[in-house]
């Protein structure tokens, strides 16, 4: 990936790049939607990422990615990009939320981008670009921000300046990942740790064709159906409330608010309950916790669809899986299965084979295993 992404800069540019740092995409491994309502959540840094090139210059700010011809020029304030200039809009959101953590950010400069995260499919590509180019442009300022900052920065760049009210998960779990653990975050502090993965198991994605987008009002409105259940529960949020108050408050809010608060607040308890499980080795529990996390955003939630209904319900009666759900916001994009080493190849390819029976298309499936954070490379 290294020599690919110097390959690009200096193909755009003319000269290597100074700085290049990469980070990982993530999975969601249970805590869906519960990270923006104070919750707990685990996730997974995997071994693909992005990353991410830059080096000073004279002149506009230059900005180039593998997946286009199109070199997008920015000069004077930072400003937001359309269609498919669009993907701009994450390296500079970075860039407009620096000063807010008091480092000043770099003008002039050539920026080159590649990923091996598939696009759409619930990794989380938007917090890996932005962690990457938070380390390089604090390599450009010659400057710091603790690991915290840095994830709170790529929160920033996301809630402010791009616009999705996403919570802390993915940014979290892109700069605190660690190989051969998952990233346990309590969304409230927030605070980080790890926790160690069971030896034996391994992750699956597979990734429908449709995949998911969140800055399309699908995701602005569940959170604020959240917001709405918050306040008619009278709690700052929804990690504060029970279900048995939930029941008492039912009069006060929508039907729709209800389900959401519903979802989230058995899957706060459910995180707890998956920590338990993962200390104990208890693969039956964790299987189990997985697929009800599923069924909780399937009937509660409504960011599930037929083809990721599908695939859960395939994969849970498939020998070696220990449990399935969809992972990352929702609306599309992806199912993960936790599987032993009886899932193999095979029965995946069999897996994808009976979709593009039913579907008319094979979902891209993905083997990933846990990975580092982000990192400055060079």
């Amino acid at each position: 990936m290294q020599n690919r992404l110097i390959a690009l800069f200096e193909e755009t540019f003319g000269r290597p790049p100074s700085v290049i740092c990469r980070a990982p995409g993530r999975i969601e491994f249970i805590g869906n939607h519960t990270d923006y309502n104070g919750g707990e959540v685990l996730g997974a840094a995997i071994d693909r990422g992005v990353w991410v090139a830059v080096a000073p210059a004279e002149g506009p700010r230059r900005f180039r990615s593998e997946f286009s011809d199109t070199v997008v020029e920015q000069a004077g304030p930072r400003q937001r990009e359309e269609g498919d200039r669009a993907w701009v809009n994450y390296p500079t959101g970075v860039l407009a939320g620096m000063e807010a953590f008091g480092v000043t950010a770099p003008e002039g400069f050539d920026y080159a981008v590649i990923s091996d995260l598939p696009q759409g499919a619930g990794l989380s590509s938007s917090a890996a670009i932005e962690l990457a180019s938070g380390l390089a442009f604090l390599g450009l300022a010659g400057a710091e921000l603790s690991r915290e900052n840095l994830v709170k920065l790529g929160r920033w760049a996301e809630n402010e300046f791009v616009g999705v009210p996403c919570g802390i998960l993915d940014q979290g779990v892109s700069g605190f990942g660690r190989r051969d653990s998952l990233v346990h975050i309590d969304c409230r502090g927030p605070t980080f740790s790890t926790v160690p993965m069971p030896t034996g198991v391994k992750f699956w994605v597979f990734n429908t064709p449709s995949g998911h987008a969140l800055v399309d009002g699908l995701y602005a409105e569940r959170h604020r159906e959240c917001m709405a259940a918050a306040e008619a529960l009278g709690v700052a949020c929804l990690a504060d409330a029970s279900l048995e108050q939930l029941e008492n408050a039912r009069g006060l809010m929508t039907v729709e608010s209800y389900s959401r608060a519903k979802h989230v607040i058995s899957e706060i308890a459910r995180v707890g309950a998956m920590c338990a499980a993962l200390k104990s080795g208890d693969f039956a529990d964790v299987g189990r916790l997985l697929t009800a996390s599923h069924h909780s955003s399937q009937r509660d939630f409504a960011n599930s669809t037929v083809q990721l209904d599908w695939l859960v319900d395939h994969l849970i009666e498939t020998s070696g899986v220990l449990g399935a759900r969809l992972t990352g916001g929702g609306f599309g994009g992806a199912v993960m299965g936790l599987a032993t080493a009886e899932f193999d190849e095979r029965a995946a390819k069999k897996v994808s084979q009976h979709f593009a029976e039913k579907f008319g298309q094979s979902p891209q499936v993905l083997q990933l295993a846990t990975g580092n954070g982000a990192e400055r490379i060079v």
